[in-house]
């Protein structure tokens, strides 16, 4: 990283707001990233601490490079959407190299009568165009579009949550007539028992194209137009629902998106990266057994970076905590894109704790473990481990553990309901 730390950062004049930046080697692009504050967002790539916080391959990167350029947006949700863009566009070499293309996501839109809005990995997609069919999302028929791909999957869950807001769709939940229900009385999904409301649905679905193909500007000549013509007609209600979009649209509110990179941001100002994994695993009796991981870093949750295992090398039917543990570990460590962990927490005593610190040993990793001793309400009453990471850092370590037994119970809900729901047909 010599070659960029000899110059001073000043001189590429980022300003303070969101936007898209690419890392450059000449003329070719070799990394794109969004930002929701470009110029704390590049600072940040300057850390001493880089190869721990963003992994070797940003770091060659990085080396590699001999300029930074940007392009603002005006959200950090129109940031994720061209920075999608832009990769489909580009292919830099260090997006992909950063991580597997198959886990990129896509969002496709069916080609239905109600067309419905789908978040996809893009191994999925594959399998899609192959078969006609996702079995999983109860999906079957024709893509009508598809965009990205997006890196994050966090992210993009709480753009569409955004999006949803100004132009309601159906989504992979309208399977279930009680699902759909519930998001037509949020105003989240349309009315399909109602004729005369699939226009005005086909009008949405066409805006959300133009928004994901970057054309904004296009959506909003578009209702200001309808609002004219409402105005002109008299149809108040129709030109105020116009005009609620157009608001929407220019006053977009990513405060969601946004808490991505808070703790970036944080690491760019001088403190060091310290992340946490925690893992759980959830069963009945040995049934739908599943582990999850999740992330704290510098005290804050990162929700991105959650995981979850279904577990496969334990029978159906038996009751194995330690080996659930030692699966999902070894799966996590073949996932070297990944950030590496400061340190590893585990749900139980001291037989998970072994469980854990013997699989690690097996496969050459070197990372200090913590396990959360429950009482018998299952409240945390010990900690097994380093006395002093477990000192300066108690309230993350408990944070984290906390989220992965909520997390491994949710996870492990979600798998009893589909294998019930499977029986059922």
């Amino acid at each position: 990283m010599e070659n960029m730390k000899s110059q001073d950062l000043a001189q590429f004049n980022l300003p303070a707001e969101p936007g898209v930046y690419f890392w450059k080697k000449g003329k070719e692009i070799l990394y794109i990233g969004k930002a929701t504050n470009l110029r704390d967002r590049v600072r940040s790539y300057f850390a001493n601490d880089l190869i721990d916080s963003r992994g070797p391959n940003i770091l060659d990167m990085v080396t590699q490079s001999d300029r930074v350029e940007f392009e603002t947006t005006p959200s950090v949700l129109e940031a994720l959407i061209l920075e999608a863009n832009l990769i489909k566009k580009h292919q830099p070499k260090y997006n992909t190299k950063e991580k597997d293309n198959k886990s990129f996501f896509r969002v496709i839109v069916s080609d239905e009568s109600w067309p419905r809005l789908i978040m996809v990995r893009t191994r999925d997609l594959q399998v899609m165009e192959i078969t006609g069919r996702i079995s999983r999302l109860k999906f079957e028929g024709k893509i009508k579009y598809a965009f990205g791909p997006f890196p994050n999957g966090g992210s993009l869950k709480d753009a569409l949550k955004i999006i949803r807001k100004i132009f309601p769709f159906r989504d992979f939940r309208a399977d279930n007539p009680e699902n759909e229900r519930f998001y037509k009385q949020l105003g989240l999904s349309p009315d399909t028992t109602n004729a005369d409301a699939r226009r005005e649905y086909l009008k949405n679905v066409n805006n959300i194209r133009l928004f994901f193909e970057g054309k904004k500007t296009a959506i909003l000549k578009g209702l200001e137009r309808e609002m004219r013509q409402h105005a002109k007609k008299l149809e108040f209600e129709l030109a105020e629902r116009a005009k609620r979009k157009v608001f929407a649209l220019t006053h977009i509110s990513d405060v969601a998106l946004i808490k991505d990179e808070t703790m970036e941001d944080r690491i760019s100002k001088g403190g060091k990266s310290f992340r946490i994994e925690a893992y759980d695993i959830a069963h009945i009796s040995g049934t739908n057994t599943v582990g999850v991981m999740t992330v704290v870093t510098n005290g804050m949750v990162d929700k991105s970076q959650y995981r979850k295992f279904k577990v496969k090398s334990v029978k159906k039917g038996s009751v194995d905590d330690y080996a659930s543990l030692s699966e999902v570990v070894t799966r996590r460590f073949n996932h070297p894109e990944w950030p590496r962990p400061n340190l590893i927490v585990v749900d139980g005593g001291i037989g998970q704790y072994n469980a854990v610190a013997h699989t690690l040993r097996e496969i050459g990793q070197d990372v200090a473990i913590l396990s959360v001793i429950k009482d018998d309400r299952h409240r945390p009453k010990a900690f097994h481990g380093p006395e002093d990471i477990a000192k300066k850092y108690k309230k993350d370590i408990l944070l984290a553990n906390s989220e992965s037994h909520r997390f491994a119970i949710t996870f492990h809900k979600e798998r009893r309901a589909k294998e019930f729901l499977g029986k059922g047909k």
